[in-house]
């Protein structure tokens, strides 16, 4: 929701960036997709293939952000589009759960794959970077959803580097449980991430001018977050403090 120490124009400029950032993402997420499916099938890789459906669960997520943005007034849908990005969690958890458990107990051998080492190294370029765009603009901005969907997008990132790690291990060393390990450490991230969206526990969701006391927030705007929850201080504190004279 915009707050109202946010200018209109403002308001507008962040609300056209985020409806391009989930434009980009979805565009690399469904090629993203084909390939890691394809390549997954192909080498019977369970994490390649919780890869390559964690792109179509990314695709939805952004699709919801999306569809929220595509409103005059977005923070009116937010609360729904905040449930189909923890359901779009849920499912992912639950697929990657199913497929790296079959892997592990020998019922698929996951096999060298080049292209899915070049797919995730990628990946691991590029999502960071949407997350953190994303991000930002939707601190700014306040929108809960659109820091949700960020974090679904960061998620991607992580499962990109447990995805290389994975491949690189059954590559080099013929560690074929890395393969599913390596699919299985981003259920608990999905499971948080998902339950924290259900809720609306999305950090900074309140527009940090309000906590800052900035006016103009266009002018050189610091979110004041890290990757974790803002600290409860900050939204107590008072806006500004009247100056005192040294005796």
């Amino acid at each position: 929701m915009t707050g109202p120490t946010l200018a209109p124009e403002r308001a507008s400029v962040l609300k056209k960036r985020i409806r391009i950032v989930v434009g980009i993402t979805i565009a690399w997420n469904v090629i993203e997709a084909v390939i890691a499916l394809i390549a997954g099938g192909l080498a019977s890789s369970a994490a390649l293939i919780g890869f390559g459906l964690d792109s179509i669960v990314e695709v939805l997520s952004a699709a919801a952000v999306a569809w929220q943005f595509a409103s005059p007034e977005p923070e009116k849908r937010e609360r729904l589009a905040l449930k189909l990005i923890a359901v779009s969690f849920f499912a992912l958890a639950a697929y990657v759960s199913v497929d790296a458990a079959l892997s592990l107990f020998g019922l698929r051998e996951p096999e060298h794959s080049p292209v899915g080492i070049a797919l995730a190294a990628l990946s691991l370029l590029v999502m960071p970077f949407l997350s953190w765009f994303e991000r930002r603009t939707g601190r700014e901005l306040g929108s809960a959803s659109a820091i949700a969907d960020s974090k679904q997008t960061l998620i991607c990132a992580y499962l990109s580097a447990a995805l290389l790690v994975g491949l690189l291990l059954n590559s080099l060393f013929g560690w074929a449980w890395a393969d599913s390990v390596a699919a299985l450490v981003i259920v608990g991230f999905a499971i948080r991430e998902g339950l924290e969206a259900w809720r609306g526990d999305a950090c900074c969701a309140v527009p940090m001018a309000l906590l800052t006391g900035e006016r103009d927030s266009a002018a050189g705007f610091d979110d004041g977050c890290d990757d974790g929850c803002c600290a409860p201080a900050a939204a107590s504190a008072p806006a500004s403090k009247p100056a005192t004279k040294s005796p």
